[in-house]
């Protein structure tokens, strides 16, 4: 018998609608999938809902992928596929795969020679690199800094010189109700020739997207951002 397709599918990233920001064909295949794996059951099927599933949402099947989920248990997500049923992965990060469990899965899609098709959808971090006008040629993600502020200090003087070494941008997120004591943390530790870009609520109506140097950001109010997704992009004069 041959397998499902595995399909990646991005979601929005707030209450945008979805038609802003995904193609009619991804919400055409997300609409028609019964099979879904996902990181939160509740939201998942808020979002599908709001496209307007073929079927109605309580006749549909959903695992739950997220990081308590042990490695032993990723075997079990791929039977469906396996029977020949195709599989939705759905993320709370917006792009399955990407700074999300979902990648241990599609890594073992590929062991079982599943299909995997990604579909086109909003990246956080992709569009903040986009719009930042810093380096996207070289650039990092390490997701969470400490937060121990001796550890952040120590970890944000470690990603500002391999930046400059490297002519590399670094990117990096926090929990949003820590946000100002990172952004706090980043105008007393970096250099004043060093650019931040801040990114917040992105491919939301309240989207806000700057770049300074340390020195232009000290000089300005500080950006409004208690509880609002945000990245942070650096990258060091070398």
């Amino acid at each position: 018998m041959a397998t499902g397709v595995l399909y990646l599918i991005p979601c929005t990233l707030g209450d945008t609608p979805a038609d802003q920001v995904l193609p009619q064909h991804v919400i055409g295949i997300a609409r028609s999938l019964r099979h879904y794996v996902v990181e939160q059951p509740k939201t998942a099927r808020q979002f599908l809902s709001a496209l307007k599933h073929e079927q109605a949402i309580q006749s549909l099947h959903f695992a739950t992928l997220n990081e308590h989920t042990r490695a032993g248990e990723l075997a079990d997500l791929l039977i469906p596929l396996l029977a020949g049923n195709d599989v939705g992965l759905i993320s709370e990060a917006g792009c399955p795969g990407i700074a999300d469990p979902g990648a241990e899965l599609v890594n073992l899609a590929h062991q079982k020679s599943i299909r995997v098709i990604p579909l086109v959808g909003p990246s956080s971090i992709l569009l903040a690199l986009m719009a930042s006008g810093l380096n996207g040629q070289r650039f990092a993600f390490h997701g969470y800094l400490p937060i121990a502020e001796t550890d952040r200090n120590s970890a944000i003087a470690t990603l500002e010189a391999e930046s400059a070494q490297r002519g590399q941008t670094q990117l990096f997120i926090e929990t949003p109700y820590r946000n100002d004591k990172l952004f706090a943390a980043l105008l007393a530790q970096c250099r004043p020739h060093t650019r931040l870009c801040v990114a917040t609520d992105i491919s939301l109506a309240t989207e806000d997207i700057q770049t300074r140097s340390i020195a232009e950001w000290k000089r300005k109010s500080a950006p409004h951002l208690n509880k609002r997704p945000s990245l942070f992009l650096l990258l060091a004069a070398r």
